[in-house]
């Protein structure tokens, strides 16, 4: 069950929560969701996460969570409530800074209490909270961490009576803290405006009339009603009405969608114009909208290697500052004569101010989640972190054929009988072969066919995988597959030239002729290929259960650097592990399928994908990445995301170190004050905050 942790605003925060929550027995691998404030629980571990809480941030609140829009409302109005207070301590505690420093020199020695006074209720109004929370992990032993630090450095500074310096470093670390709470929030609210794709209604036709419910009450082979202006609440099938559908929350295209009675539609798509009645195929749970919701709110929950490691070195850098902090401020002044302890604590003081980890801790995990953001907008849908950055160094990218490079949508182009048969006979005699199939090359004989298949006539019916069907009709043994089915069965053929898949037909031993069944490419294959090229892949090739000479056209048509034909699904993952070695050097792939046979390789590969609008739902739960439309060309679409997601981050991590660097260098040789300070901490992790939310905006050319 999903919770929400109510008043989370601090990735330390939230990693302090879930270190203390692993030691809990039964959740060592529990994940709190810092970029969607949730945590993944069962409903008997909600007493024990409330104590941890209560002991490691008594201001988290564990709270059920509602339906979307209702944690939406309730997040956004605690979110401003907290931000606008947050402004007017600020603003005061400014005011009581100005008057510390204008009559400083007139309280001075004579007045001095009054003088420390001013200063000390500007300090508390800037950074009541910040010491509350040093003091309250003291006492429970976890000391290093931004709260300790910014208290020690301004505490210090009271101490040796820079008064002016201390108030102003805390101030300023409240203004930081401030405007990077303002763009966590807005980077939240642009992953929450996505979230309302969520239908709040649907309407179900029943006896008494048309009654509005909500989706998860709604049961397979009912039938709704969806009016223009209203999103579609369930997956189903249109049985009355035309209209047009804008499906840009799930597939990112803006172009309106016609349907029309027999097309399926997908919840979350808004009708524009006529009322559509609609066959529900999937209850609400198992939606394409409730997919995409849970998985972009736990996608961040699958920490890239980047974020790990960062999360890793903060928790050793901090203490690692502090004891560097003490030589500075105790080692000068007793190793060598004449040396200032005041002088040596000040700058000491500095340096712990420069050195909080916040532009580290804050903006890398807050630049994968806007990157998984950012894809979901376009129709790519990320299941992790961890995935988004693994696609950034991508060396094969491996495609299935049918439903993926072609449409999948198979045509009966020839029929050729022999002895003594005729085309009709051939045609009736496969439509009974193959009428307990759905594969989409059955679907296309009994279009063909257009006769009364009678199922009674039809015994012993078995399917020869990867070969084909051997079944009893009406007396007579009747085999329907390809070339080496009927070689196997020692059954004599000849044939021409055919472009397309051929589906030989043998009755009782004897060759009774074939059917030439083609599958169009996809509009954007080519450039789908291309495009990878482009972008440094070494090899794109595809792997198919067809035969070989129609795999041949379809490669060279797409200019692809290899295929592999007629394989089985087990053979497909040998093929991709070969690829994956060649040349004895490991390279990482990609697969691209969509059928319930491509789930094993889709599984087995670096980064599986899967194309979701037609694609089965082994496929799309196996895979790593869903496209929710029926694109290839997605595929450079989603490591471009990756890599400018990636070059983000590592802008920030340089440009963060870069300069905390420079100014601890500087700081401990006494260039550097405190107000420089102020830059090389807050500024830092604002800018690398504000760089971080480009990952939603960034438009992919």
């Amino acid at each position: 069950m999903i919770y929400e942790l109510e008043g989370l605003d601090c990735p330390n925060c939230a990693a302090k929560i879930e270190r203390e929550l692993k030691k809990v027995e039964g959740l060592s691998d529990v994940t709190v969701n810092f970029s969607t404030r949730t945590i993944d629980i069962k409903p008997d571990f909600e007493e024990d996460v409330a104590k941890v809480l209560q002991k490691v941030e008594p201001h988290v609140k564990l709270v059920p969570e509602n339906s979307v829009s209702d944690r939406k409302d309730s997040s956004v109005q605690n979110g401003m409530s907290m931000l606008k207070t947050k402004l007017y301590n600020i603003i005061l505690s400014a005011v009581f800074l100005g008057l510390g420093v204008a009559f400083s020199p007139r309280l001075h020695g004579t007045y001095e209490i009054l003088e420390y006074g001013l200063f000390f209720v500007a300090y508390l109004l800037a950074g009541r909270e910040v010491v509350q929370a040093a003091i309250r992990n003291i006492i429970r032993g976890q000391v290093f961490d931004e709260n300790f630090l910014m208290t020690l450095a301004t505490v210090g500074a009271f101490a040796i009576h820079e008064l002016p310096e201390a108030v102003g470093v805390m101030l300023f670390y409240s203004v930081g803290e401030y405007f990077q709470a303002l763009a966590v929030a807005r980077s939240r609210r642009s992953i929450t405006d996505l979230m309302d794709i969520r239908p709040d209604y649907a309407n179900l036709m029943t006896h008494d009339g048309i009654s509005r419910v909500s989706p998860e009450k709604v049961g397979i082979g009912e039938t709704i009603v969806v009016r223009p202006g209203e999103k579609v609440p369930l997956d189903g099938e249109v049985l009355e009405g035309t209209s047009y559908l804008d499906t840009s929350a799930l597939t990112g295209e803006s172009v309106p969608r016609s349907v029309s009675p027999g097309e399926k539609i997908m919840a979350g798509m808004v009708n524009s114009h006529g009322l559509l009645k609609v066959k529900v195929e999937k209850t609400f749970g198992e939606s394409s909208v409730s997919k995409i919701l849970s998985l972009v709110q736990n996608a961040s929950a699958r920490k890239a290697q980047t974020e790990q490691f960062i999360t890793r070195f903060a928790r050793y850098y901090t203490p690692a500052v502090v004891f560097t902090a003490l030589a500075i401020a105790f080692v000068p002044p007793l190793v060598f004569t004449g040396q200032s302890f005041s002088k040596w604590l000040y700058r000491a003081l500095t340096m712990l101010v420069i050195s909080c980890p916040c532009a580290l801790v804050v903006s890398i995990p807050l630049g994968y989640f806007g990157g998984i953001g950012g894809a979901s907008r376009r129709g790519i849908l990320v299941k992790g972190a961890n995935f988004l950055e693994a696609m950034t160094n991508v060396d094969a990218v491996v495609f299935d054929k049918t439903g993926t490079l072609t449409k999948g949508v198979f045509k009966v182009t020839d029929v050729k009988a022999e002895n003594g048969y005729s085309k009709q006979d051939v045609l009736r005699f496969a439509a009974y072969a193959e009428v307990h199939s759905n594969h989409p090359i059955a679907k296309s004989i009994l279009e063909a066919y257009e006769g009364i298949v009678d199922e009674s006539l039809v015994k012993d019916y078995k399917e020869v995988a990867g070969h084909g069907i051997t079944v009893k009709v009406d007396g007579k043994q009747l085999l329907a597959g390809n070339e080496k089915l009927l070689r196997d069965k020692g059954i004599d053929l000849s044939m021409e030239d055919s472009v397309g898949t051929v589906v030989h037909i043998a009755v009782d031993g004897v060759h009774a002729g074939y059917i030439t069944i083609s599958d169009e490419v996809r509009p954007d294959a080519v450039k789908a290929i291309k495009e990878l090229k482009e972008l440094g892949v070494k090899q794109t090739v595809m792997l198919t259960g067809d035969t070989r000479d129609t795999a041949g056209r379809i490669a060279k048509e797409l200019n692809l650097d290899g295929y592999h034909a007629e394989l089985l699904p087990e053979e497909k993952v040998e093929k991709l592990e070969k690829i994956q070695k060649t040349d004895g050097a490991r390279h990482k792939t990609v697969f691209v399928g969509d059928g319930i046979n491509d789930a094993p390789v889709i599984t087995r590969a670096d980064v599986g994908i899967a194309m979701g609008g037609l694609g089965s739902d082994a496929a799309i739960e196996a895979a790593d990445v869903v496209i929710m439309e029926d694109m290839p060309s997605k595929v450079a679409e989603a490591i471009k995301i990756a890599r400018h997601t990636k070059k983000i981050v590592i802008q920030n991590i340089v440009f963060a170190l870069g300069v905390k660097g420079v100014f601890l260098t500087l700081g401990t040789v006494g260039v550097a004050t405190m107000w420089e300070a102020v830059f090389a901490d807050v500024g830092v992790a604002l800018l690398a905050i504000l760089n971080s939310t480009r990952t939603l905006v960034h438009k992919i050319k």
